[in-house]
């Protein structure tokens, strides 16, 4: 019987996890690297490994092996430093009149420098809990952070360079083509404000005028509540589990973009708008020997509530749904107190447009009054990020030390996160750079009931360097991204 202590713990352990904001884990593109703190300090393998109750979050037939007993997490997260580096070489063209010969820029561009984001550190509870049914069934309920990105650029507006001044005038050069009106009697270029026939306010009070911070934030809490049968001997379980997902999601910083967008106001600085889900994970595993165990799993899209505050922002009319997710794995014994783990994992990124759609487009018809392509942001096939489907390699070691301590430790891969080299400058927002992943850690049995776990986790440095020809013509730059996390837990059998 669970005691009236225990019971208490578990009931606040479960409230408290699903009432703190999960934030960034942007590690293998925005997804965890792992779940539990013993697959984190083993690079995240668990498909043919269940160690705890977040196994599910895996595997959900590993629970079928885990036993009566529930687990609290809690990981500390920096990705840090993580930014951009804007180089000085973006296009330029020469305009001639009777007052001289003025270099002004040929188009948006990023003012040349490097910047860092801001919001260091970042807290993500976890929380599992398993209940045998029977000889040969379970059930349970898992909380974890699936993933999130965040930047905050504070030192200046990302975007101050992609709209004309505030009340400048826009209209038609004598070469037929269309931007900004200069008056440059005094010297030097200055905005026309005043009324010009044949011309349009191209910024009215500023609208369209970049401000500070610029970035965005992505938060993700999925709830499954697995289900496990033992199959035949016992040695195999499958499992299932709905999938609950929150997120929530809020941009700064985005207002050139007003004018591109199919919904100017429903592009940025709306706030943190919330989104609600459902999907379902699907796993097998079987301990095909005494020394090998195999372990495979589905996760489906997690489709989603628009997130209507931002339909002007994301394809489809603020369509947000959260890929599918593949694993399969295999544990070895190589000796009774050794165990090797490899786990393959693939994530559909390329599923989701808000992701996948490409942003190496000509937005320019998409200024103006009027009717717009569906290429727009916001429209049916608005532009997106341009990230591509990610596969992962995981590998881990576990050493029993003794019956009560264990040592852990993995390394892990993965591919990269974008299609081309041209998709760069939105991923100023989400510079998921990140390949390789070092881990370490341990876990040591207190009492026959209490085992407290540590994760420690670097990601070195990952640079991507790119362009965004249709946006940024010329001007090259680069992403990069760092990160540390420290993750420590309790897991109680009953």
């Amino acid at each position: 019987m669970m005691s009236r202590r225990t019971r208490r713990a578990l009931i606040v352990a479960f409230v408290a996890t699903g009432a703190i904001p999960v934030t960034a884990s942007a590690t293998n593109g925005y997804f965890s690297h792992g779940w539990g703190v013993k697959s984190k300090a083993m690079a995240g393998v668990a498909a043919a490994l269940p160690q705890d109750t977040l196994v599910t979050a895996t595997n959900p037939a590993g629970m079928a092996f885990i036993g009566h007993g529930f687990d609290v997490g809690v990981s500390f997260f920096t990705p840090s430093p993580r930014g951009y580096e804007a180089n000085n070489d973006y296009a330029t063209q020469q305009v001639q009149n009777a007052n001289g010969t003025f270099t002004l820029p040929a188009g948006g561009f990023v003012t040349p420098g490097e910047y860092d984001s801001s919001g260091d550190w970042f807290l993500i509870p976890s929380f599992g809990y398993n209940r045998q049914l029977d000889a040969n069934s379970t059930i349970g309920i898992s909380v974890f952070g699936n993933g999130g990105m965040n930047t905050k650029y504070k030192d200046r507006a990302v975007f101050e360079n992609f709209s004309v001044y505030p009340n400048q005038r826009v209209g038609a050069y004598p070469d037929g083509s269309t931007g900004p009106y200069f008056d440059f009697s005094s010297g030097s270029p200055m905005p026309v404000t005043a009324d010009v026939p044949g011309t349009v306010n191209g910024n009215p009070n500023g609208v369209y005028s970049a401000t500070t911070p610029t970035g965005i934030n992505l938060e993700q809490l999925f709830i499954e509540v697995p289900y496990t049968l033992k199959l035949g001997t016992g040695n195999q379980s499958i499992g299932i589990a709905p999938v609950f997902a929150i997120q929530r999601f809020e941009a700064t910083g985005l207002e050139p973009f007003r004018q591109m967008s199919v919904k100017p106001d429903k592009v940025t600085n709306n706030g943190m708008d919330w989104s609600y889900g459902a999907g379902l994970h699907f796993g097998w595993y079987g301990q095909v020997t005494d020394q090998l165990a195999l372990g495979a799993s589905y996760r489906s899209t997690i489709w989603m509530t628009k997130l209507e505050d931002y339909a002007g922002l994301f394809a489809d009319g603020g369509s947000f749904d959260i890929p599918a997710m593949f694993n399969i794995g295999l544990a070895y014994k190589a000796k009774p107190d050794l165990t090797l783990a490899f786990d393959y994992q693939h994530i559909f990124y390329d599923e989701t447009h808000a992701i996948a759609n490409s942003n190496d487009v000509d937005l320019s018809a998409c200024q103006g009054a009027g009717a717009k392509p569906s290429y727009c942001l916001g429209g049916n096939s608005g532009v997106g990020f341009g990230w591509e489907s990610m596969d992962v390699l995981k590998l881990g070691v576990r050493y029993d030390a003794n019956d009560r301590l264990s040592l852990l430790a993995g390394i892990s891969y993965n591919t990269d996160f974008l299609k081309t080299d041209s998709q760069g400058l939105f991923n100023v927002l989400a510079p998921a750079t990140v390949r390789w992943h070092f881990t370490v850690g341990g876990a040591y049995k207190a009492t026959k009931s209490d085992e407290f776990s540590l994760s420690l986790a670097y990601m070195p440095q990952e640079t991507f360097d790119g362009t965004s020809p249709a946006l940024t013509q010329t001007q090259s730059g680069s992403l990069y991204m760092e990160q540390y996390e420290i993750t420590v837990g309790w897991n109680h059998s009953f």
